[in-house]
């Protein structure tokens, strides 16, 4: 049976370093994942309308084999220009992929829809650019669950949204982690509004342990969720898994395809027209898989199950802000 890792986060995994940043008035913020050991990665996307910036470098196929960080975002469309502040933070410290005496930085990113959540949109200036590079500056920072970085500004459902994070460490010795913002269409809760559909796979009361759905509470999925009043594009759960053992781009992809069955067993309904999700998948590398199938195997199903409970955490320690549109899980449940 595998362990909740000592952090129960993503930097359980060794050389894994994470930034936050977030503007109270924007309501929205950045969230920048690096590893000082390389990272050998990929990505799916099962949602109807992502917004990505250098996805298709992660392509098997594709010739850049490493990448230098990864950019999770709100701001729809506008934060993809985060990823243009942690390129320039990356090459100033000498990272990038190296071409002649050039580096270029590799950064693939991903944003959820934030713009309509009761926070300030009017800008001169786009201003997820420096919320990348203040992301990036507090690599390292400790950080909690819920309201921050990529997942400040998110709704999930009905409810506040967040970023949460969670680790397993498999009985072979490897980690897996998720990092994971939730921003979706479809509810994290049954039709109760009080269990995580995500509360089969919880550890140690990590939401709250309200225990399993039941049958009467489950309705027709439809509950709870942003299909009453929906916006197209304005939805979307973006996440990074990572693990120890050392992956191929392929294995990489299968990882991330995997995973999203998190994001199924954890959001109800999932991976609509309307939501943007994108898992991506990444190795640094330490530990050699053998010639056994059965850890890979166990990678792709745990890595799945620390995205469904990353995905509960983020909500279930979201904080209330007076400019909320929606309540938080807390508010209406007096956890």
């Amino acid at each position: 049976m595998p362990k909740v890792g000592t952090k129960n986060c993503i930097t359980d995994i060794k050389g894994i370093r994470v930034g936050h940043a977030q503007d109270a008035t924007l309501k929205s913020g950045t969230t920048v994942v690096t590893s000082t050991l390389g990272l050998t990665a990929s990505y799916a996307i099962m949602g109807g309308a992502p917004g990505t910036r250098d996805t298709d470098l992660l392509a098997p196929d594709k010739t850049v084999q490493s990448v230098d960080a990864f950019v999770l975002s709100g701001g729809s469309a506008f934060g993809l220009d985060a990823a243009s502040g942690v390129a320039d933070r990356l090459r100033r410290d000498g990272q990038g992929f190296q071409v002649a005496n050039l580096r270029v930085p590799i950064v693939p990113s991903a944003i959820l829809f934030d713009l309509l959540n009761g926070g300030t949109k009017e800008w001169d200036r786009n201003p997820y650019y420096s919320l990348g590079t203040q992301a990036y500056d507090a690599l390292g920072r400790p950080f909690e669950n819920g309201s921050i970085g990529a997942g400040y500004g998110a709704i999930a459902g009905q409810l506040k949204g967040g970023l949460g994070t969670a680790s397993f460490v498999l009985d072979s010795g490897i980690t897996v982690a998720a990092i994971v913002a939730a921003n979706p269409v479809g509810s994290v809760v049954d039709a109760s509004g009080k269990q995580f559909w995500a509360a089969p796979f919880e550890r140690n009361r990590e939401f709250g342990g309200r225990g399993n759905t039941t049958q009467s509470d489950q309705g027709d999925g439809f509950q709870n969720t942003k299909m009453g009043g929906l916006i197209e594009g304005a939805n979307t759960t973006i996440g990074l898994v990572v693990t120890d053992a050392a992956l191929t781009k392929a294995q990489a992809q299968r990882v991330a395809t995997a995973a999203h069955d998190g994001i199924a067993r954890a959001v109800v309904p999932s991976h609509l027209p309307h939501d943007g999700d994108l898992i991506f998948a990444a190795s640094t590398d330490q530990i050699q898989l053998g010639d056994t199938p059965l850890h890979f195997a166990e990678i792709c199903h745990f890595a799945s199950l620390c995205v469904a409970r990353a995905i509960a955490r983020a909500v279930y320690h979201a904080e209330q802000d007076p400019k909320d549109t929606v309540p938080t899980w807390r508010s209406l449940n007096g956890d």
